[in-house]
């Protein structure tokens, strides 16, 4: 090897230290390994153009030019900008913008994003629009929603696609979509773990990092979240919990990243949100859920008009059903099982019904397993609780909790109740849950009316007190 001449040494040299330079850039921002998935690449593309559909014919879309070309613009910005570790080419980005005036936004596996016009009118600028974009987008690129229904596929009860959408779009707008009973496994499964929050927290920072974006304005827009959010909560968080610290995550992430060629507001937030004002105000998307019932497509837990509110009593005798490779259970002759959506139901003739957003049940069980990341079996059955209360804001408590055995496991019996278009006047619900290995919970729900909970307490009691988990 010979040397070069003093002038291209030096060059050489700082060539070398800039690419240390930038490799020690590089190596400084926390690194991100995505969660084991059993789905492929193009699962999530066909669950996604599944799912996008079904959003589409369940919540109404905007379709204004203007406030699209907004949303595409910040969208295809931010998919340029993807870590090239992270790039999945068959996978379809599109940005779409809901009608509904939630703060929310959700992203579907393979590309397809939704996010609500009320979104859009809460940011202060657009940094802070492109922020959920970028979270919601590492969402997509890191696989969590299949890799989440990877997880959970052990304990699976029925279609994925129902745990998926509702793992994903969450809260009341995750009812609306869920496929199946409002008490079911597409409806219970709507929140991310915390450590995927963590990790699309710190993607989507890199991601505007290289937009040229701003990663502080992510966690700015997470405050106006929840400063915005109303007494009940902002909608967005109910699929999208804190894992902790997420400000200070957030800026520590954000001082150790570059911000490539960094672009100034373009004005265009201020024009779009004056277009929004222009516009008829829009309905929550629990309204659209209620609109919907109102009109006969049903939705409400064990309710919806159709099924009779006088059904056959429950049979003395009582038969053994294998659910799977999860469990057994003993229930009334006369209560024939009934798969629905992601759950399992056993229910009287009569007493069970198929509406357009599924199936409604007044007298019966219904079993599922919904995801948790607590190991404290109070705190997830209060979670679950307050996920079912999200799309039936008459549920209420009508007891305490009592520690119960459940499939051999320690459980809990929570009775609520819930106010029935059927029944003529009150539901009682009867909810019984245990952690799973791996910290899910499978529950049970009875329900009844509370005129006849009398003649119905002790027969859901036998039928839990014969269940064996696998």
């Amino acid at each position: 090897m010979t040397l070069s001449s003093p002038l291209g040494w030096r060059a050489h040299l700082r060539v070398s230290t800039l690419v240390l330079l930038l490799g020690v850039a590089s190596a400084a921002q926390t690194p991100i390994t995505p969660p084991d998935n059993r789905f492929t690449p193009a699962e999530d593309v066909k669950l996604g153009r599944e799912a996008a559909r079904q959003v589409e014919q369940e919540l109404p879309i905007l379709r204004d030019q203007k406030v699209d070309a907004f949303v595409d613009r910040i969208g295809r910005r931010l998919v340029a900008a993807i870590p090239p570790a992270f790039r999945h080419p068959e996978f379809e980005y599109s940005f779409t913008v809901v009608n509904a005036s939630d703060i929310n936004a959700f992203a579907l596996p393979g590309g397809p994003m939704f996010i609500n016009r009320g979104m859009i009118a809460a940011a202060r600028t657009e940094g802070e629009v492109a922020g959920v974009m970028a979270h919601e987008l590492s969402h997509v690129v890191l696989r969590h929603g299949t890799a989440q229904a990877s997880k959970a596929s052990k304990y699976q009860l029925g279609q994925i696609a129902g745990q998926v959408i509702g793992a994903i779009v969450g809260g009341t707008a995750g009812a609306v979509i869920a496929q199946g009973s409002q008490f079911g496994l597409g409806a219970a499964f709507l929140r991310f773990s915390r450590e995927y929050e963590r990790q699309a927290d710190l993607l989507g920072a890199q991601i505007m990092a290289r937009a040229g974006l701003d990663p502080m304005q992510m966690a700015s827009m997470f405050e106006t979240i929840q400063k915005q959010g109303g007494s009940r909560g902002p909608e967005w968080l109910s699929s999208h919990p804190n894992p902790g610290n997420r400000r200070e995550a957030i800026e520590k992430e954000a001082r150790m990243l570059q911000v490539r060629n960094r672009d100034r507001e373009s004005g265009d937030l201020a024009t779009v949100q004056a277009r929004l004002e222009q516009l008829p105000p829009a309905l929550s998307t629990e309204q659209i859920a209620r609109r919907a019932r109102s009109e006969g497509a049903g939705g409400e837990v064990g309710t919806s008009g159709t099924p009779s509110a006088n059904v056959e009593p429950p049979s003395r005798e009582f038969r053994t059903h294998e659910v799977g490779s999860l469990f057994r259970v003993s229930v009334p002759e006369n209560w024939q099982p009934a798969r629905t959506g992601s759950s399992v139901r056993f229910a009287p003739e009569g007493a069970s019904a198929s509406s357009g957003r599924g199936q409604v049940f007044t007298h019966g069980i219904e079993f599922g397993v919904a995801a948790n990341d607590s190991a404290n079996l109070e705190e997830a059955t209060q979670a679950l609780v307050s996920a079912f209360a999200q799309s039936n804001p008459g549920l209420r408590m009508a007891g305490r909790a009592q520690r119960v055995t459940f499939g051999g496991r320690p459980g809990l019996r929570v009775t609520l109740r819930n106010a029935s278009n059927t029944a003529g006047g009150d539901e009682a619900v009867v909810l019984t849950t245990a952690l799973l290995d791996g910290h899910d919970l499978f529950y049970s729900v009875g329900v009844t009316p509370v005129s006849e909970l009398g003649a119905y307490r002790e027969v859901l009691a036998r039928v839990n007190d014969s269940v064996r988990l696998r």
